[in-house]
């Protein structure tokens, strides 16, 4: 049996977190806990790099649970380019990458994803439209890429299912963890022009859902939406979203007083265990 405990969203600059307080007291809690492996789901920072280190010191000061991440928007904000983000880098970061669960059949893939519009499909508007409408009203105008949005979605969606073609031929059971949100189900969609029906564009891609439905992806763990829903099975997955989200006096999403408290409430541990179901 590994004790996996997901999370996602921290958003430890928004929040004004006290980052060694919050290094120390999530060390202790893995420790007491007993965690082998502790996903976070992206949105750590406005900055990969200090994404990178909060990550990296963590491992460090808990090096009997495996720390891995993958980036959000958020994280891709600053300190990174395109070509960076599909780079090593580090063991904590775990873009594009896998982990076999020792001791199960159990194989984690990792991989940041992105959007293609197919949420907003009900609006029939062109691609332009939703680039145009990112370029004005969302933080993503800020990240760099050398393509547009749909074609970097297909391109990640190449990348994932070549792993779970592989994770299938050596008879893996599969835990996906991604930063964008892989099924409209978690939406609020009508067929208007509102604001909430063009930000849907940038909130993930309906192809994701449908690929881990075709490899028969066990649990899938997602952020991005700061929602707080009960584990979810979808056409044969579980569906995980623990975003911690936003405390601040001018959007407080919390249902509790404190980051540290909130963290314990959204946290979610799972058992991975040898024994075929």
């Amino acid at each position: 049996m590994v004790k996996v405990a997901m999370v996602s969203d921290l958003h430890l600059d928004i929040n004004k977190v006290d980052i060694e307080q919050t290094l120390e007291q999530q060390s202790l809690w893995l420790k007491e806990n007993q965690i082998g492996i502790y996903l976070i789901a992206g949105d750590l920072f406005n900055h990969f790099n200090r994404s990178l280190s909060f990550t990296e010191r963590l491992q460090k000061m808990t090096p009997n649970t495996l720390v891995r991440f993958i980036a959000g928007n958020h994280d891709m904000v600053n300190d990174i380019s395109y070509d960076g983000l599909q780079n090593g880098i580090s063991n904590t970061y775990f873009h594009r990458k896998q982990l076999d669960v020792s001791g199960t059949d159990w194989r984690i893939i990792g991989n940041n994803g992105w959007y293609d519009y197919t949420f907003s499909a009900v609006l029939h508007r062109p691609e332009a439209d939703f680039w145009h409408w990112k370029q004005a009203y969302w933080i993503d105008s800020a990240i760099e890429q050398p393509m547009s949005d749909p074609e970097r979605m297909t391109q990640e969606l190449q990348v994932i299912e070549r792993q779970l073609w592989q994770a299938q031929q050596d008879k893996k059971r599969v835990l996906f963890m991604t930063h964008f949100v892989p099924r409209i189900e978690y939406l609020r969609i009508t067929s208007d022009n509102r604001f909430w029906n063009m930000a849907n564009a940038m909130l993930g891609s309906a192809r994701t859902g449908q690929l881990l439905t075709r490899y028969h992806v066990r649990y899938a763990l997602f952020g991005h939406m700061h929602i707080h829903p009960k584990p979810r099975k979808l056409a044969g997955t579980v569906y995980f979203n623990q975003a911690v989200g936003y405390g601040t006096a001018r959007r407080n999403e919390w249902l509790t007083d404190t980051f540290e408290s909130e963290w314990l409430k959204r946290i979610r541990v799972i058992d991975l265990t040898d024994k075929k179901d």
